[in-house]
């Protein structure tokens, strides 16, 4: 039995002053506009969480921020499976690279989990995009 997770960090350099990179992501409503894979929707929901419809069905996300260290950890749950996401906004330079690491649930696959880190990719690519503009 593994006893370590398969784990991924994803990182991509934005041309964005921490704070405005910060701020866009610590609000799970813009993440429809950048996860464009994965997520069709969030709305707000109770107690600090967020609904969110994605391809696979429904879930719920919980950010734990805390700007001042440019933390953006956050909870995803859904009926299969519930996993926390570690992801940090740091300064380089005059902009910001965003860091996520991401651990395969017991419930992927490894094939599943790889063509997930491959759309990945594509998210991170639109969100450099749309924070640069």
């Amino acid at each position: 039995m593994k006893t370590v997770a398969r784990s991924k960090t994803k990182s991509v350099d934005i041309e964005a002053a921490p704070a405005k990179v910060y701020t866009f992501l610590a609000d799970p409503m813009n993440w429809p506009r950048y996860a464009v894979v994965n997520l069709r929707s969030v709305s707000p929901g109770r107690d600090g969480w967020f609904k969110a419809l994605t391809k696979f069905g429904e879930g719920e996300i919980k950010v734990d921020g805390k700007e001042e260290f440019g933390l953006l950890d956050h909870v995803w749950r859904d009926p299969q499976a519930t996993w926390k996401v570690y992801a940090r906004v740091v300064p380089n330079g005059a902009g910001s690279t965003f860091l996520i690491t991401l651990f395969q649930p017991t419930v992927m696959t490894d094939p599943q989990f790889d063509h997930a880190m491959k759309e990945m990719d594509i998210e991170m690519a639109k969100l450099k995009e749309i924070v640069e503009t």
